[in-house]
């Protein structure tokens, strides 16, 4: 019998399910938007008022289109770790999301946005911080289930 720690172990039903509704569909649509139609993203994201992007000007279609498709690797890799349900590939796309929105938050964190009222500026910075928090919960989740399993197999070889 294989020890647990070697195997690769299905996630939960709510790790996959958070992961593609919390990480991946947001950033598949940022960046899929991003990407498509750079001004238009620029000038109106998040869709509803305030408009973050736009609050640091100038437009820049080289910078929203690599930003965007950056968003979009992220998502792609979260949606297929999650579709695929699989402990370590989920663990390494939540680490790339998390490479990309650490310094993000930071950025945002340590930038306000000139355009922005004080409290647009903090409700961003802790929107963006959300998706961080999710990402660990989720890996959290991820690793549960490593540990869980790793003490099942203990009990059914002790119990044979």
């Amino acid at each position: 019998m294989q020890p647990a720690i070697g195997k690769n172990h299905e996630l939960p039903r709510w790790v996959r399910v958070g992961s593609i509704v919390t990480i991946a569909v947001p950033q598949l649509v940022t960046g899929a938007w991003a990407v498509l139609a750079p001004h238009h993203w620029f000038d109106h994201f998040p869709g509803i008022g305030p408009m973050l992007v736009a609050a640091e000007p100038p437009f820049n279609a080289h910078l929203a289109s690599d930003a965007g498709a950056g968003f979009l690797a992220a998502g792609v890799a979260v949606a297929v770790a999650a579709t695929l349900g699989r402990r370590l590939l989920l663990l390494f796309a939540l680490g790339i999301y998390a490479v990309g929105g650490v310094p993000h938050v930071l950025y945002h964190a340590m930038n306000l946005a000139p355009d922005l009222s004080d409290v647009e500026n903090i409700v961003s910075v802790l929107t963006l911080a959300s998706g961080l928090v999710a990402a660990g919960v989720l890996a959290w989740g991820a690793l549960q289930t490593r540990t869980a399993s790793a003490h099942a197999t203990r009990r059914d070889a002790m119990n044979h």
